[in-house]
């Protein structure tokens, strides 16, 4: 295949797209396709490829990598837990260190997508070795384990305040509230939530479970009307 450009008289030449092939003893072309109204760059382009030239520089300073990383959970998990305001009560609306509730943030959604010890999930957040855009969604830069540590540190500190937060805002005063966690091993392969790790019912080498129960009156009312006929 060749480019050929046609002159056509009084107007502007005919650019084509054409191949040769022989009918015999003779060479007969044949044209594919009319380029006339392709821009001289595009054209270029075509004619450096059918003879086989490099169409772009050749050398390391030609090209330049650049690395996409997983974005679409990250984005649904740090959505939501704005939705519900976290990221405004661990600031206490721009009161605290934007850098430590950035940190708080970045161990929350990694441990709901990736869950894993300090020091893996400071590499996940290293631009070297991320798996996904987490640390570049929160401006993180270099972590380190340490800085994890010390956000948990801070976090502790701040505990009681949150905590007081959470409970003005979804419980009523003098409120009765139950909760449980738990786990169990699992029998299959297929669980997402399903990991590997201590198993304190004895089962090796099964994938591990953790559930909680966390119930206030007006959550369940069946079972408060019986424990209210209990109580009588």
């Amino acid at each position: 295949m060749y480019v050929e450009r046609v002159p056509n008289r009084n107007s502007p030449p005919a650019i084509l797209l054409r191949e040769s092939y022989r009918d015999g003893d003779k060479i007969r072309k044949r044209t594919l396709a009319n380029l006339s109204d392709w821009p001289a760059p595009k054209i270029e382009a075509l004619r450096c490829v059918l003879r086989g030239d490099a169409v772009a520089p050749v050398g390391p300073e030609a090209l330049s990598m650049q690395r996409s990383l997983p974005h679409g959970h990250v984005a649904a998990a740090l959505g939501t837990l704005r939705k519900l305001g976290l990221d405004r009560l661990l600031s206490q609306d721009g009161r605290q260190t934007e850098a430590e509730v950035a940190l708080c943030l970045a161990m929350i959604v990694a441990r709901l997508l990736e869950p894993a010890s300090k020091l893996a999930t400071a590499r996940l957040l290293d631009a070297e070795t991320a798996t996904s855009s987490l640390s570049q969604a929160l401006g993180l830069g270099v972590v380190d384990e340490q800085q994890l540590y010390g956000a948990l540190d801070w976090l502790v500190q701040q505990q009681e305040r949150i905590e007081k937060a959470l409970a003005r805002r979804h419980l009523k005063n003098g409120t009765l509230v139950l909760y449980d966690v738990s786990s169990t091993y699992f029998e299959g392969r297929t669980c997402e939530l399903a990991q590997f790790g201590h198993n304190r019912d004895g089962k090796h080498g099964k994938l591990q479970i953790v559930f909680g129960l966390f119930v206030q009156p007006g959550w369940l009312p069946g079972r408060d009307r019986s424990l209210r006929r209990q109580r009588r």
